[in-house]
């Protein structure tokens, strides 16, 4: 399918703001890229996993860094076109097509901006189904590929490739590399076949973060519930079979630091009525929220706080004092959900003392 409407970008800005879970970074900046990139360009194009080549070379790509530095510290605009040109000079191929490497937030547009500039297509389908703050929380480490080659370039012009067999600490290295160039940088990464894309990938992806973000849009025109539209949307979507609203309320406290190349901090809530109040912790993403001493969503499912006026998804670094929000959880895709995959995303993954329960499974009478 070709992408050739504006409208349809920022649909995917706004669905790609849920499923980032907080993360991701704010889909602003990118957005705005994309549309100057749709302008000069004319259209994108989407092609689905299933009619990509086994012996394509798909490039993943996206930012890393600490999403309060991103609404700071603005992009080139090069940084990658830069990174993939550098990729297609070491694998001696040229790139047939990119995706992004997670569908959350910016990083869900991400891709678009090269597409454009290289006249090669995106993928509909990314490496996490939501976003996640480590690298080696892709879907295609979890299932024994490489991140290298991977190539990270920054708004300065600067570009290193780096290169090593351990996912981890490639993530390690990135991530130093981000934090000396200004706490963030275009990163290019698990560079894979056709073939190995439609074996590990998320697919439908991109096509399920345009889905929800037109049915809020479309719900808040014609006067209807955005939030209703949102679940049944994300329900729709086969990826995200779950969708329900946990809590209610005003930020009443926020504590949010940048440190190590991440946004971490603790959003508290004061719900309306008699509802208490619940607690969110972020590690750029949200990863579980609490409530009267019970755990009500959990990493890898989705928890995303949205205005409970618009619809509109606050990502973490946006996170204020006052603001009037629903806490909205979905389910994460079930390639996420397996033993293997939650040794990796689960809760423990990030040194929480209790293993995952699924959000469903959380809130039995919320969604009987």
């Amino acid at each position: 399918m070709f992408l050739d409407d504006a409208a349809v970008l920022a649909d995917l800005a706004s669905g790609a703001a849920f499923l980032g879970s907080g993360g991701g970074g704010d889909p602003y900046y990118s957005l705005l890229l994309a549309e100057a990139a749709l302008a000069r360009c004319g259209r994108f194009e989407v092609v689905s996993l299933a009619d990509v080549a086994d012996d394509a070379l798909l490039a993943p790509c996206g930012w890393i860094g600490a999403p309060t530095v991103s609404v700071e510290k603005l992009p080139n605009g090069n940084e990658a076109v830069s990174g993939l040109r550098r990729l297609e000079e070491i694998m001696g191929k040229r790139i047939d097509a990119v995706l992004p490497i997670e569908i959350g937030g910016g990083n869900g547009l991400a891709p678009f901006i090269a597409a454009a500039e290289l006249g090669i297509p995106v993928v509909d389908c990314d490496g996490m189904g939501r976003a996640f703050p480590e690298s080696q929380m892709a879907i295609f480490n979890i299932r024994g590929l490489s991140a290298c080659p991977s190539v990270l370039t920054a708004a300065d012009g600067s570009l290193s490739v780096i290169e090593t067999e351990d996912n981890v600490t490639h993530e390690r290295i990135a991530r130093a590399l981000a934090v000396s160039l200004g706490g963030i940088a275009h990163m290019v990464e698990y560079p894979l076949s056709g073939a190995d894309a439609k074996a590990h990938a998320v697919p439908g992806s991109v096509s399920a973060a345009i889905a929800v973000g037109r049915a809020v849009r479309e719900a808040r025109a014609s006067g209807n519930d955005a939030f209703e539209a949102l679940g049944a949307a994300l329900e729709a979507t086969g990826l995200y079979p779950h969708c329900l609203t946990l809590f209610d309320g005003k930020i009443v406290d926020l504590e949010r630091e940048t440190r190590g190349g991440f946004s971490v901090g603790k959003v508290t809530i004061d719900g309306f009525g008699d509802s208490g109040q619940m607690a969110i912790e972020f590690q750029n993403e949200n990863l579980v929220a609490t409530s009267g001493g019970k755990i009500l969503a959990m990493v890898p499912d989705i928890i995303t706080v949205m205005d409970r006026d618009t619809a509109d998804t606050i990502t973490t670094e946006k996170l204020k004092y006052g603001q009037r929000v629903k806490v909205i959880a979905a389910a994460a895709p079930d390639i996420l959900r397996d033993v293997r995959a939650l040794s990796f995303v689960g809760p423990r993954a990030f040194g929480m003392g209790f293993d995952y329960v699924p959000v469903e499974s959380l809130n039995e009478t919320e969604t009987a």
